[in-house]
């Protein structure tokens, strides 16, 4: 429970609103982030939710803030009744890379999601869910090691943030 008050205390609005440089809800988009498999306001593939295969979706990017170090991803669920729920945190990914596939980029790094496990959690609505995938740009090299809790990634996520784009969708059940 203490997870899910900090977490929700570090979540919100445009995703991370707490630390120096956090970014606020005014502040523009600027990451494109997309997948190839789902676009804006179009349902997850069943197969990327706990009623397929359950893996994690292909995400892609471009764009980002000059003096940007590396990336993070977060996917939670704006409409989970605890929210933020997050499915997956993954951090420390090279700014020159330009997606996540099946396996994660070289040096990149996955924190304890809202289940307690590290890695991809997929979702499993019963009702349609919107799910956000949020890619952040941070200024700084995230200090916190795979397996990190979610408390802690998020907030070293939001004290570095200096940019941010998003992907949203729904999944119907």
């Amino acid at each position: 429970m203490a997870t899910t008050a900090a977490a929700a205390f570090v979540l919100g609005g445009c995703g991370l609103l707490a630390g120096p440089t956090a970014l606020q809800q005014a502040d523009p988009e600027n990451i494109t982030v997309t997948s190839p498999e789902f676009g804006q306001g179009v349902a997850i593939p069943r197969q990327y939710t706990c009623r397929g295969h359950g893996v994690s979706p292909p995400i892609s990017w471009s764009g980002g803030p000059d003096g940007t170090k590396t990336l993070a991803l977060v996917m939670d669920d704006a409409d989970a009744p605890i929210s933020p729920y997050v499915y997956w945190i993954v951090f420390n990914i090279n700014p020159a890379t330009p997606d996540i596939q099946a396996h994660l980029p070289q040096g990149a790094v996955e924190a304890v999601n809202s289940k307690g496990i590290v890695g991809y959690t997929p979702p499993c609505p019963s009702r349609s869910h919107q799910y956000r995938f949020t890619v952040y740009a941070l200024n700084e090299t995230v200090p916190l090691r795979s397996g990190a809790n979610l408390a802690s990634a998020l907030t070293a996520i939001a004290s570095h943030a200096i940019g941010w784009g998003r992907l949203q969708d729904a999944v119907n059940p």
